[in-house]
């Protein structure tokens, strides 16, 4: 039988958990305080919740992983994952046909598809992210359609209405989208309010919408959605994604899911 100290202690990192998922951050000495135990204890249950991935410890407390993990600023997004990425954006190429009309949505795996398309002849690309159509741009001889709008700061991307209105007329072959969360329940999901509504716009206008997502996303949901389950056709994963049950209800939902090999 479980120790009563034991049981208290996991009782507490799920409160510290809860408090913290809920203010989006806690400090040592306010947990301190709250449960009556001493900072190194408080550090302690942080180091054992950092390591079950559940939050991310800072100096002098914790952030809530919605806060490490969503809306990153790009130049932190670059670096991680790149090997799953760069398969993803491999194996999304494959998806791709001569003369396609195709989004690419403004993140750091479309990035990599964008790297892997160049050896097409006849492809109209539209985007709203500023490296992707520079890329093309510089190396490929393809018609790109950029929608102008506001310019997000350090994320290389138009955003807004009149970016929303700029596409809202078009008429796609296959939409290749970023998400920061995907779950069968709520879809595909954002933080950014206006870059979500540009999301939900690309699915609408395309015949495909194609997910490109890494395998830490699955299970995790953003702030809003752009995309129901039901209105996705494919998502382009790796094989680090080992759920088998999740990928099974995907495929049973009318979801392709293809793991890439990395």
């Amino acid at each position: 039988m479980p120790k009563k100290d034991s049981i208290f202690a996991e009782e507490r990192k799920q409160k510290i958990l809860d408090l913290v998922n809920r203010q989006s951050k806690a400090t040592v000495s306010e947990l301190c305080a709250l449960y009556d135990v001493s900072p190194a204890t408080v550090r302690n249950d942080l180091r054992d919740l950092e390591n079950a991935g559940l939050l991310k410890r800072t100096h002098g407390g914790a952030l809530s992983n919605a806060m490490n993990v969503f809306d990153q600023p790009y130049r932190e997004r670059l670096v991680e994952r790149g090997d799953e990425k760069a398969a993803i954006g491999r194996e999304a190429a494959k998806l791709i046909e001569e003369g396609d009309r195709i989004v690419i949505d403004v993140g750091t795996t479309t990035r990599e598809l964008a790297k892997s398309i160049t050896g097409f002849k006849d492809l109209t690309i539209v985007t709203n992210d500023l490296f992707i159509a520079n890329y093309l741009n510089e190396n490929s001889n393809f018609d790109i359609f950029v929608p102008g709008g506001r310019l997000r700061k350090g994320f290389n991307t138009f955003y807004g209405q009149t970016s929303i209105d700029a596409i809202k007329n078009l008429n796609v072959n296959k939409a290749f989208l970023s998400t920061e969360g995907f779950t069968l329940e709520d879809g595909a999901t954002n933080t950014n309010e206006d870059l979500t509504r540009m999301k939900a716009q690309y699915v609408k206008c395309a015949d495909e919408a194609i997910i490109l997502c890494d395998s830490h996303k699955f299970g995790k949901t953003a702030f809003m959605s752009y995309a129901e389950a039901t209105e996705i056709d494919t998502i382009v994963t790796t094989e680090y994604f080992t759920n088998t049950r999740m990928i099974r209800d995907m495929e049973q939902s009318g979801i392709k899911v293809i793991l890439a090999k990395v």
